[in-house]
């Protein structure tokens, strides 16, 4: 399965009122914490891959967690990237897992997200409030194949223009390596 998202800077309160006009549907509001991992026999930020236990917290909810491996981006125009995940049952467990096996804890990554859909859930639109670095949104879908990547991106590109948004704006680079490049 690829993740086809293409990410761009925003104020919320602006695209809140397009998504409205748009009428994009809500999903509701969680809280994020992302923690990502080096791992012992190969550096991630080189690699372009990343490793990570996201806890997700709903209003009057329990949390979820998931543990993800993201690989390398696999285009120039977009953040797709193939992308494999699992649901876990105990991050503290899966944490020690983890450092069992060598992994270190490299950061963690906080963030406010809502969410919508557009296009009979074609489409998944998050804004994003992330602690330390600002406000995002991010479009995306998925796809099973390579064959079907450039489809898929122009899809998310024409969801950005209709949101009054331009794709040339798009941030490529995650919310870890944005954080990281704030707190240096």
């Amino acid at each position: 399965m690829y993740e086809v998202e293409v990410k761009v800077p925003v104020d919320r309160e602006c695209v809140r009122s397009k998504l409205d006009a748009l009428e994009a549907t809500p999903l509701g509001t969680v809280v994020q914490v992302d923690t990502y991992y080096d791992a012992p026999h190969r550096t991630f930020a080189e690699t372009d891959e990343a490793l990570r236990i996201r806890s997700e917290h709903r209003p009057d909810d329990d949390a979820e967690t998931r543990l993800t491996y993201k690989g390398p981006l696999v285009d120039d125009e977009s953040k797709t990237r193939e992308e494999v995940e699992t649901a876990v049952r105990d991050d503290d467990r899966m944490d020690a897992i983890l450092a069992n096996l060598g992994f270190e804890p490299a950061a963690t990554v906080r963030k406010e997200r809502e969410r919508f859909t557009l296009e009979n859930g074609e489409y998944t639109v998050t804004v994003d409030d992330v602690d330390g670095i600002g406000e995002y949104i991010e479009v995306e879908t998925e796809t099973a194949d390579e064959a079907t990547l450039e489809a898929a991106r122009d899809g998310v590109y024409d969801v950005l223009e209709q949101l009054d948004l331009d794709p040339d704006d798009q941030i490529r680079t995650s919310y870890l390596g944005l954080l990281l490049e704030a707190e240096d």
